[in-house]
């Protein structure tokens, strides 16, 4: 699976960004798909994760309440909207790919891996 990442940018603290990741190669629908964010100096770290039906997410507690998971099969694409953005969600976004939907927390546990897109959140 080839994942790309799009949609980040500078926001200002209270404002919203949708982040995408679009899936090309192999069968999407197959896929749990997690967004991971990492800051410099620290590990990378999910955020959210979706399974491949879309009718289970889990969400770390940092953003539970302003962040929304979601994906769209046939468009091959699953998305981030967050909402009520902090500086401290500040960092670069990424999306992965596995297949079960067990140990979603784990980042090595997923195969594939998209480029990464920045979110910079002003105060």
């Amino acid at each position: 699976v080839q994942l790309q990442a799009s949609g980040g940018g500078l926001v200002q603290a209270g404002g919203s960004l949708r982040l995408s990741c679009a899936a090309s190669g192999r069968t999407f629908s197959d896929y749990t798909m997690g967004w991971f964010r990492q800051t410099p100096g620290k590990e990378r770290r999910l955020v959210s994760v979706i399974n491949w039906s879309g009718r289970l997410t889990d969400y770390v507690d940092s953003v539970k309440g302003r962040f929304t998971i979601s994906r769209d099969n046939a468009k091959n694409t699953v998305y981030l909207q967050m909402n009520s953005l902090k500086p401290e969600d500040t960092a670069v976004y990424y999306c992965a790919a596995k297949l079960g939907y067990t140990d979603n927390y784990y980042r090595t546990r997923y195969d594939y891996w998209g480029q990464g897109t920045q979110v910079t959140v002003s105060s």
